[in-house]
């Protein structure tokens, strides 16, 4: 099993690096303000359903924008590296050639018939097929994909260098639609898994609609997701974005094992350093925290340099994955954090329910680590009478909180770190200012 947790184990005090003043960089959120509105508007367009109430489901997280973080992701580093790709020149001529699949309204065109794509849909009256009629034409009216043009030839030898500042690749856009909606329905189905009452500051979908409707909102929000990503016209970045969903998954059930503490017993090693089986409970919540939180920030960082034409041998496509995945890292680190220390309307989520859940996180190892007696607690899950008051106690008088944000700060900059291959421009200092940004967050 791969190793986690060196970091982890680091006792040296960490200072987070000191990088230029955030108001001499570009703010990322500011920088690409028009591209954001703009994929906010388009995306509730994917979500139509012939059922209304399926619709309304669909849309509701939506409708109260979440930090968008994994889109911000996705379009800072189509900005940082369009034109670095070795095949950049053959995705431009995709975008900007009618019929080649690359042109933003192109991505709305299905693979196969529409009437049999959509069955009946009245929000596409144009691609439905009604069933007031028996008959079923076995040849279409007229074809719903013209023909591609020939590609055009293009040299092997061309400049590396940035094409445009902001310029993004329509598919790259639509790409940051679809890392949206894999992660707003992982909330649709987490929300119904931990009884959640809130989300976003709103009534939890669980709360609002039921169950049920919950999960089969998440499902189709998955299914719309996954024909977006069809029409990207790239296999790899297929294989990227639907190995997400399995992590997912993987992660969901990882994070359900039991932690194995040996009675709380602690460490006899000097200097307080983690026990194998402290070792090992590292192993797994970080392993966990990559497979529910970082894999779709790091594959679909990943997916987005593919798309502007990196392929293999491109150290783009490794910087853009090493970055995702390290700030994935420590954004749910400090989602840890504050699940101790913040309150629900700073969270506009329940504050304290991964104890609550029997989730053993980063401030909780920690403070098991000074505590021996918080082990006992974290073995049954915190489900024994007084618990959960305990183990907030026992993180509170530890080190714990200070210790999880200094780990967290350390994936941050190994974040920044890995951007230092990459070009200077606006998007380079927006991703270093994003680093930074996920640790100083206070909901």
């Amino acid at each position: 099993m791969r190793r986690w947790s060196s970091l982890a184990r680091i006792r040296v005090p960490h200072r987070p690096r000191q990088y230029s003043s955030p108001a001499a960089r570009p703010d990322p959120f500011s920088l690409l303000e028009p591209q954001l509105a703009e994929l906010r508007r388009s995306l509730l367009s994917l979500l139509d359903s012939g059922h209304p109430r399926l619709s309304e489901i669909t849309r509701y997280y939506f409708l109260h924008p979440s930090k968008q973080i994994r889109p911000i992701i996705v379009l800072l580093f189509s900005c940082a590296t369009n034109g670095l790709g070795r095949h950049w020149e053959d995705k431009l001529w995709d975008a900007q050639t009618g019929g080649a699949g690359g042109r933003a309204e192109e991505l709305d065109w299905p693979l196969t018939r529409p009437d049999i794509l959509n069955d009946w849909n009245p929000s596409k009256p144009a691609n439905t097929a009604p069933f007031n009629s028996s008959l079923f034409t076995l040849h279409p009216l007229v074809p719903h994909r013209p023909s591609p043009p020939r590609r055009r030839s293009h040299s092997m030898a061309q400049e590396t260098k940035l094409y445009d500042a902001q310029y993004i690749l329509p598919t790259q856009v639509r790409l940051a639609q679809i890392v949206e909606m894999m992660h707003t329905a992982s909330l649709l189905h987490d929300d119904v898994i931990d009884e959640s009452a809130l989300r976003r500051g709103q009534p939890s979908a669980p709360a609002a609609y039921g169950n049920k409707l919950s999960i089969l909102g998440g499902n189709f929000v998955l299914g719309r997701a996954s024909a977006a990503l069809s029409r990207l016209g790239d296999a790899e970045v297929t294989d990227l974005i639907a190995s997400v969903l399995s992590n997912l998954v993987e992660g969901e059930i990882l994070q359900t094992k039991t932690v194995e503490t040996q009675n709380g017993a602690k460490s006899t090693k000097p200097h307080g350093e983690h026990s194998t089986r402290t070792q090992d409970a590292w192993n797994i919540y970080l392993q966990k925290t990559y497979l529910k939180t970082a894999s779709l920030m790091a594959k679909g960082a990943r997916a987005a340099v593919t798309l502007g034409g990196c392929k293999e041998g491109d150290v783009w496509r490794e910087i853009a994955y090493a970055y995702g995945r390290n700030l994935g890292i420590a954004f749910q680190l400090v989602d840890d954090i504050l699940d101790y220390d913040s309150a629900a309307a700073t969270l506009g989520k329940p504050g304290g329910a991964d104890l609550q859940l029997g989730l053993t996180t980063g401030p909780a190892l920690y403070a098991w680590e000074e505590h021996s007696d918080m082990g006992a607690l974290i073995s049954r899950k915190f489900e024994g009478p007084g618990d959960v008051e305990k183990a907030r106690g026992f993180v509170a008088r530890s080190s714990a909180l200070d210790r999880t944000r200094l780990l967290a700060h350390k994936y941050a900059d190994k974040a920044k770190d890995v951007l230092q291959q990459l070009p200077d421009s606006d998007a380079k200092s927006a991703l270093e200012v994003l680093a930074e940004r996920v640790v100083r967050r206070k909901s």
